[in-house]
């Protein structure tokens, strides 16, 4: 369900693939960040041999009551502070999303899948 924004021009609307490339290309960008843990194993899988970048990889988008959900997926390296880590990417994505993208997010929940050594 693609998030729309009412302008006095007309509407934009966003789609939720547009959130999740967004949200993950931030989050790669962060350091301590090992990789984002996959959530639709076929579907990323798939994406993989066929050798096309998934840059949405690990995020999830939600929207309910009209607020914006955001649920990260990821996967540490050994010996980064995870909290401090979790936090940047909070930040990061939050600003890409409500500055870039135009939307709001209301929450984003960062999951800690793993840490790679």
């Amino acid at each position: 369900m693609p998030k729309t924004i009412e302008t006095q021009y007309g509407q934009v609307s966003v789609a939720d693939e547009v959130i999740a490339t967004s949200a993950g290309y931030a989050a790669m960008e962060c350091e301590g960040l090992a990789a984002m843990a996959s959530r639709r194993q076929v579907v990323d899988r798939l994406t993989e041999v066929f050798g096309r970048d998934n840059p949405g990889r690990g995020v999830e988008v939600r929207f309910a009551d009209g607020s914006l959900h955001v649920d990260l997926y990821i996967v540490v390296n050994y010996g980064v502070n995870i909290y401090e880590t979790a936090q940047t990417i909070r930040q990061k994505v939050h600003y890409l999303l409500s500055d870039t993208v135009g939307v709001d997010p209301t929450t984003i929940n960062i999951f800690v899948q793993g840490v790679k050594f």
